[in-house]
């Protein structure tokens, strides 16, 4: 599996390199920069990419702003944010895409390179990753509309849903049944006026469609 890197700081690039080549996966090109991380991406068409936020030379949204870029030209290229921020406006308008194979992982909350792996191979598999403080902030966006009118337990399973987890681990999470995790997921899809019909990845994408302000899917 060929990845592409975006990420100018040379010591956690070369350690990221290190650690997905022993891993088994072919690490194309590492850019420093947004326009090289194009270049590299229309060269090298690699299964999965990884992105940092902020890139030289203003070190704001560079980033993310090419990886919008690269899915814009590669509308099926399978993007893995991994950084310090939460840049909300963009990664709204990245997770509202259509197309499948996103994550958004923060760098500091990062802490088992088994769950990073697997977050990488779900998202080259065209999976949802989110960590969780990126779904409770773009919870936060929807203030004053129909969300509010979730109750808290809905709240946590809705915020699940958004970080790509299936009915059987929310219900591990949560320590309740599949048949209360159903229920809840039918009251909230009912609540924000999504079609209780989406299932899988598809569900996902529902929901992070309407978080991000778009609509219903």
């Amino acid at each position: 599996m060929r990845i592409v890197i975006a990420e100018d700081n040379v010591l956690l690039a070369s350690g990221l390199e290190l650690l997905l080549t022993s891993e088994g996966f072919e690490v194309a090109a590492i850019a420093g920069t947004a326009a090289a991380f194009l270049t590299a991406v229309r060269d090298h068409r690699p299964d999965v990419t990884i992105v940092d936020v902020r890139l030289p030379p203003s070190f704001r949204d560079e980033g993310i702003r090419a990886a919008l870029q690269a899915r814009r030209e590669q509308p099926h290229l399978p993007v893995l944010v991994l950084s310090q921020y939460v840049e909300q406006q963009y990664a709204a308008e990245l997770l509202s895409s259509t197309t499948a194979g996103v994550g958004y992982l923060l760098k500091d909350r990062v802490s088992r390179i088994d769950t990073f792996v697997d977050a990488l191979h779900r998202v080259a598999a065209g999976g949802t990753v989110m960590d969780p403080e990126v779904v409770a902030q773009l919870l936060a966006r929807r203030a004053g509309d129909p969300i509010d009118a979730l109750t808290p337990r809905e709240r946590e399973v809705l915020a699940l849903m958004a970080q790509g987890h299936d009915n059987r681990t929310i219900a591990a999470d949560l320590v309740i049944t599949d048949n209360a995790v159903h229920k809840h997921i039918g009251n909230i899809f009912a609540k924000l006026g999504l079609a209780v019909t989406d299932t899988g990845h598809r569900r996902v994408l529902a929901v992070l469609s309407y978080l991000n302000g778009t609509g219903t899917a």
